[in-house]
């Protein structure tokens, strides 16, 4: 039998006893323990939530170094081991499945393993045989129960501005659609059903509208993610801390990261609600809204082209059936709703899982970071790719857009103020029957003398019904037919 084909281990203890442990992880016996227990889901930690306790336990080590608690060498050994972890060096040492022990127990050790483990090495020492000890040293003035509520709001915070910049870069090529489509006066839709004109322009300056306030709030709810719990340890009474370490700890943090924390008023609060983190994620979920339904007008607006509205062309980055020659399909707005539909989903899951607090303790906090992790992460790599490669390559169709508008019988809106809202939806009756146009039939009654202003009753000109429904971008804009300034 070749050996070089057997695995081969390390043998730890823990409080329960003996594991086996690959020789050469960084991780160690209760990181083993938590591998072999939840064999679930074969996900690993988002790095924003792996980077946020690295961050937890190089500021840790700094702080209780400063406050005489943790030798000076040790706790430059865990900083530099926890520097390497943020830089994304050991990665692949982060193995405990999203959906583990309650509270991230499983998660704290794994990182506090592997801090330890490396910072060993820093120190001269050997893989498994600890000179840095991952709960007494690593893990010291902390407890699972205030470091994974204080990583998610490191880890949300730490993607901020990234996941703002995508909505704005979003928002800013919308924009520019706008501006580009500003001329071009289209038939509006209510109910998907014939409206009044509107400009193709103002169609996407709403939509851009509409990302920039998403991305405001988002911004807005991240503001309650800065108050921090680090330092209540196991149940918010800050049990085995020093009592500056709070403090510390959190201008520390900021000082490490540049990014604004805040002191908990409350640290039992803290420790016991998640409100802070499902109010952003609930911030997400308005966002995915959003761009569900962005998504769906594109994708309807794009329909056809030969059978459909046809009004707007969509990028072909990808033919769009395996058996019909040419057809394109609007797959990057597809994507962006299958995105927004799973961000969505995630935030239920938050939902849920903050209200299943109890007591002193949120347990469900694992699949709260796994879920807001990966909300960010689907809407930057979404978004980003929805701009690139859709909204930034659209093209009018204004032959489409304005044929469309010109069969528009709902035009007669215009004409309100003149004859009336009951002959109105008469003209309209006969233009849809007899497949005319509204200024057709307005001009066959007028001849007849059938069509009479609504507060005379004396006889409509044909000029008063050109004057209404000559220049349609009008129609686009405030006023009232036959009078000064208006359309």
């Amino acid at each position: 039998m070749n050996d070089q084909t057997t695995p081969i281990f390390r043998v730890e203890r823990d409080s329960l006893g003996e594991v086996r442990v690959p020789q050469g992880a960084l991780w160690g016996a209760q990181t083993q323990r938590a591998v072999l227990n939840f064999p679930v889901s074969g996900l690993k930690p988002w790095r924003a939530f792996v980077w946020s306790m690295a961050l937890i336990k190089r500021a840790a080590a700094d702080v209780n170094s400063e406050l005489g608690l943790l030798d000076k060498d040790l706790a430059r050994a865990i900083a530099q081991a926890g520097s390497e972890v943020m830089e994304g060096r050991w990665d692949d040492q982060f193995v405990v499945d999203p959906f583990q022990a309650g509270a991230g127990t499983s998660h704290n050790m794994n990182v506090n393993e592997v801090i330890a483990n490396r910072a060993t090495l820093i120190l001269g020492g050997e893989i498994g045989k600890y000179k840095a000890n991952p709960n007494d040293h690593v893990n010291m003035s902390q407890s699972t129960n205030d470091t994974i509520p204080t990583a998610i709001r490191l880890g949300v915070l730490w993607r901020l501005e990234e996941l703002l910049a995508a909505l704005n870069h979003l928002a800013e090529a919308l924009r520019q659609k706008s501006l580009e489509f500003d001329d071009i006066v289209k038939s509006g839709r209510t109910h998907l059903q014939d409206a009044v004109p509107v400009r193709l322009g103002q169609e996407f300056g709403a939509y851009a509208r509409a990302v920039e306030r998403d991305a405001e709030r988002i911004r807005l709810a991240a503001e309650g993610v800065r108050r921090l719990g680090i330092g209540g340890t196991a149940t918010g009474s800050g049990l085995n801390a020093h009592p500056e370490y709070h403090a510390r700890m959190v201008k520390r943090l900021s000082e490490i990261t540049g990014i604004t924390f805040y002191t908990s008023d409350d640290l039992f609060e803290s420790m016991q609600s998640m409100a802070d983190v499902a109010d952003f994620s609930g911030s997400l979920r308005v966002l995915a809204v959003t761009l569900t339904r962005i998504a769906n007008d594109f994708r309807l607006l794009a329909s056809g082209p030969s059978t459909g509205l046809d009004e707007i062309r969509l990028p072909p980055v990808q033919p769009g059936s395996s058996i019909m020659p040419g057809k394109v399909n609007p797959v990057l707005a597809e994507m962006l709703n299958m995105s927004m539909f799973h961000v969505q989903g995630c935030d239920l899951t938050v939902a849920l899982a903050a209200q299943a607090g109890q007591l002193e303790l949120n347990v469900m906090m694992p699949i709260i970071a796994h879920n807001v992790f990966e909300a960010m992460q689907v809407i930057i790599g979404a978004v980003n790719a929805f701009t690139d490669k859709c909204v930034v390559g659209i093209q009018a169709n204004r032959e489409k857009a304005e044929g469309w508008l010109a069969r528009n019988a709902i035009v007669v809106t215009a004409l309100n103020p003149v004859i009336g809202y009951a002959a109105g939806a008469a003209l309209v009756k006969e233009a849809l029957a007899r497949n005319l146009t509204i200024r057709e039939v307005a001009v066959e009654k007028i001849n007849r003398g059938e069509l009479l202003n609504r507060d005379s009753g004396q006889p409509v000109q044909v000029g008063e019904v050109d004057a209404a429904l000559g220049d349609l971008r009008k129609l686009t804009e405030p006023g009232i037919a036959g009078i000064s300034g208006g359309g």
